[in-house]
């Protein structure tokens, strides 16, 4: 009975992390086409980081925390969600969201490549092919006539790249970081400050607030769907993952989340998908392999510790 609720549980968590991750391109999206985008991640996370602190109070969950573990959490909300997450919603005012997937899924890359420059980590040799054919596949995917010469593209590509350093820079400081033990309530503060950064960043650029009660009720389910199932459900499943199976297997998230949202940007929004880019994310993604091979996680798991 335990073993099949296990199961079970790890099916469905699988299910989140592969499914609705790679849905989140496609609703940030369709809502981003509507909202202006830091407002729109301000609102998501913010709400999730409230809902998190009520259901852990429900839950009879400590969310008291340290000054320096408060700190290091405001740190991580800005790394991951205020800028890493913020600016990919902005980007994605001018990139089809199955790109920015594909783009972002080199994150792997981006994150040896810092571990090498930043700490002087030896890069395996697997890993060196891995890092050869990630380079090989951004090359192909960015060099696109078709798609670079769409106004503002190209700057929404820089801008992504951006992002991929800071949630790089950002894993490496989680790593070593006194943060809260309670892996529910860090989500729930990282989540609540790097909301109310971005709302400042959104009155900085001088964006133009609405109430939810006056947006289109399509934008009102994206967001809902946004809240609950892309940052409190695929979050919580993925630290169950993290503890329940080997972290090559919740790596694996890495190849399926941008073909995920490549079918779902092209069924949905009719987002071309060129032979070009094709062959990109084949490339791409076979260098991810390689760079999430046994013994380079190791590493990774040991910056985790």
């Amino acid at each position: 009975m335990g073993k099949s609720s296990n199961s079970a549980l790890v099916v469905l968590a699988f299910f989140a992390i592969y499914v609705i991750w790679g849905s989140t391109y496609l609703l940030n999206k369709i809502a981003v086409l509507e909202l202006p985008p830091f407002m729109l991640a301000s609102f998501r996370f913010t709400t999730a980081g409230l809902l998190i602190f009520i259901l852990a109070r429900l839950l009879g969950i400590k969310i008291s925390i340290t000054k320096k573990q408060l700190w290091n959490t405001i740190i991580a909300g800005f790394l991951f969600l205020s800028f890493g997450n913020g600016v990919v919603v902005w980007a994605l005012k001018y990139v089809d969201s199955g790109f920015a997937a594909l783009e972002i899924s080199a994150q792997p890359l981006i994150i040896l490549l810092l571990m090498r420059i930043l700490q002087g980590k030896r890069i395996q040799p697997m890993s060196v092919i891995g890092v050869v054919l990630g380079v090989i596949g951004i090359y192909l995917l960015v060099s696109q006539k078709q798609i670079i010469t769409k106004e503002g593209t190209v700057l929404g590509m820089v801008m992504i790249f951006f992002c991929m350093l800071s949630w790089g820079y950002g894993s490496l400081f989680v790593s070593k970081a006194d943060l809260p033990t309670n892996y529910f309530v860090n989500t729930g503060y990282q989540m609540f400050t790097g909301g109310i950064m971005l709302a400042i960043m959104s009155l900085g650029f001088g964006e133009n607030w609405s109430s939810p009660l006056v947006w289109t009720g399509k934008v009102q389910i994206v967001m809902i769907l946004l809240v609950i199932f892309g940052s409190i459900l695929a979050f919580t499943s993925f630290n169950y993952l993290l503890k329940s199976v080997s972290p090559e297997k919740v790596a694996t998230s890495t190849y399926v989340n941008p073909i995920v949202a490549l079918i779902l940007g092209w069924y949905f929004l009719n987002e071309q998908i060129t032979t070009q880019s094709v062959i990109a994310a084949t490339v791409l993604l076979t260098g991810v392999y390689f760079i999430n091979t046994k013994k380079t996680l190791a590493i990774f798991e040991r910056f985790k510790r």
